[in-house]
């Protein structure tokens, strides 16, 4: 029971992963403009929590896959600290991409499966 657990952690966080690297293709952004960006897009069905995207964000830092750096925001009297996607990130995200894909495929045969030939 604890390996599912574990491996149901590690698809939840890889999900994250690839939706938060896959935001930062369109260019830099703090925290709060990767979590809206992904809420918007996914028309409110996830909901970004501070618990999880900020570990998240420090996760990928720590990988590589993304550099942050504290910057005055353009419209505000204050600093935020903006991720961008670095080369090493980029590559992970065709990985992800990829294995998101086979799974989802995978899921998608089991769910509907096609008609059968005769």
């Amino acid at each position: 029971m604890a390996k599912q657990a574990q491996q149901r952690v590690g698809l939840l966080q890889g999900t994250l992963d690839m939706l938060i690297l896959r935001t930062l293709l369109y260019g830099p952004a703090h925290g709060h403009q990767i979590g809206k960006h992904i809420q918007r897009t996914t028309n409110e069905f996830l909901q970004m929590q501070h618990g999880s995207l900020y570990p998240a964000l420090h996760r990928l830092e720590k990988r590589g896959w993304v550099s942050a750096k504290w910057e005055a925001a353009p419209d505000r009297n204050r600093e935020f600290k903006y991720y961008r996607l670095t080369g090493k990130g980029r590559k992970q995200l065709v990985v992800e991409e990829s294995q998101w894909k086979q799974m989802s495929d995978a899921v998608a045969r089991v769910m509907w499966p096609a008609a059968e030939e005769s």
